[in-house]
Parts: C-alpha cells; sequence; structure tokens
C-alpha cells in the first residue's frame, strides 16, 4: 500500500516519491513552510520534522551559552583536540635533543606556576612577621612605668626596631595588573594549584602564563590558582 504525502495527503507513488523528516512526499510537494520554495534532499533544513529553506528556517534562541546541546558538543570536542595536539607536539620535539623533563611546555607551566606560589607565600610570611615584630615596641612603656629607674636601657628595644620600615618598603609586594575577566563556563580544578569557578564568575588580577592558562583569583570566592584562558573572557 502507498503512503499518503505529508503536505496534500494524496497517495504518493515510488516514481515520485521523497522520504524525509520521516514523513512521504510528492517532489513538488516537499517545499518550504514559509515561502514555498521547492527544495531538495541537499538544499533544506528540517525544523520539528518541517522542511525549510535556508532565509527562512527559524533561529531558536538559548538563555545561557553552556545550555545548548551544540555548544557542549563543541566544547567537548574543542578539549579533545587540544589534547591531541599538545601530544602531537610533544612527539615532535621528543627528539630534538633537550631534556623531556625541563623543556615540556607542561613543566614550564608548573615551573612557572610554583614561582608565583612561592613567591606569594613569601609576602603572606613576610605580613605575619612584620605584624608579629609590632607588638613588642609597646612592651617598653609599660617597663617605664613600673620601673622609672631603668629607663635608659628600655630605650634599646626601639634601635632594635628601627631598620623595620627599610624592610616593608623594599619587600612590598608587585603592584595588581588590574585586568579583569568574566567566565564563559563552568570549571572544577583538576590539580591542587588550580582554582574552580562557576559561569559568570569575574576573575580579578590576572596573569598569563602561557597561550592556554592564566593565574587568577576568583572574586566570588577569594580563591585564586591557574585557570584555562579559553574559558574565560575579557570585561
Amino acid at each position: 500500500m502507498n503512503p499518503l504525502c505529508s503536505r496534500c495527503n494524496r497517495v504518493v507513488y515510488p516514481t515520485e516519491k521523497v522520504n524525509c523528516l520521516d514523513k512521504y512526499w510528492h517532489k513538488g510537494c516537499f517545499s518550504c513552510e514559509v515561502c514555498k520554495m521547492t527544495l531538495n534532499m541537499k538544499n533544506y533544513k528540517g525544523f520539528e520534522k518541517r522542511p525549510y529553506c535556508n532565509a527562512h528556517y527559524p533561529k531558536t534562541s538559548f538563555t545561557s551559552v553552556a545550555d545548548t546541546p551544540e555548544n557542549l558538543r563543541l566544547k567537548q570536542q574543542s578539549k579533545m583536540q587540544s589534547q591531541v595536539l599538545y601530544k602531537e607536539e610533544f612527539e615532535k620535539n621528543k627528539g630534538k635533543g633537550f631534556s623531556v623533563v625541563a623543556d615540556t611546555p607542561e613543566m614550564q607551566r608548573i615551573k612557572k606556576t610554583q614561582d608565583q606560589i612561592s613567591n606569594i607565600k613569601y609576602h603572606e610570611e613576610f605580613e605575619k612577621s612584620r605584624m608579629g615584630g609590632e607588638a613588642p615596641p609597646h612592651l617598653p612603656p609599660q617597663q617605664q612605668n613600673t620601673t622609672p629607674a631603668y629607663q635608659p636601657p628600655a630605650a634599646s628595644p626601639n634601635y632594635h626596631y628601627e631598620p623595620e620600615p627599610v624592610r616593608q618598603a623594599a619587600a612590598a609586594p608587585p603592584p595588581s595588573s588590574g585586568k579583569r575577566f568574566r567566565a564563559v563556563y563552568d570549571y572544577a580544578a583538576a590539580d591542587e594549584d588550580e582554582v574552580s569557578f562557576l559561569d559568570g564568575d569575574v576573575i580579578v588580577d590576572v596573569q598569563p602564563i602561557d597561550e592556554g592558562w592564566m593565574y587568577g583569583r576568583v572574586e566570588r570566592t577569594g580563591q585564586q590558582g591557574m585557570l584555562p584562558a579559553n574559558y574565560v573572557e575579557a570585561i
């Protein structure tokens, strides 16, 4: 038994049958829903099992970038391509006569990250020691009130802390670059030196590490670490 045409509901014979979008059509009935232009298997676009031409294909909109299946597929594909390209570059550079431990892009990224973390820890330890060193100068006035006869020796602690302003000025932390970025995807940290964030978070104090990674601080959580550059955009 021959099927019916989805457009005119008449019998479709094998010589004029078009099987598309899970339906059967006459060749003349297989046309755009809007302008009625006759279509074929090469120039049609299907939407909700109805044929459209390229000019009248319905445009869909989504609330966020991460909600679309197409963008999720592109995101996964981009991640896979990045891994493949890295492996290809690694294999190309593998036989060039340098040390793999010292010269791979991954090891260079880790080295830069460790240097930055070391600088941050150094400034934190310095601030702690500086805050701890400000308390002793308040002790001599108490000793002066209880034992006024020993006022000259009480001045010696003040001489001990005179070099402190010089240390503070010499080891002041470097100024922030002021670069701000906004996350366009969610990201979960895979290593201890990375930072997690959500779509829409603002990343501040951003410093580029290499073509694929940055170092910054998530304004919402206050956490800082490395993050992938293709997950954020400049504000």
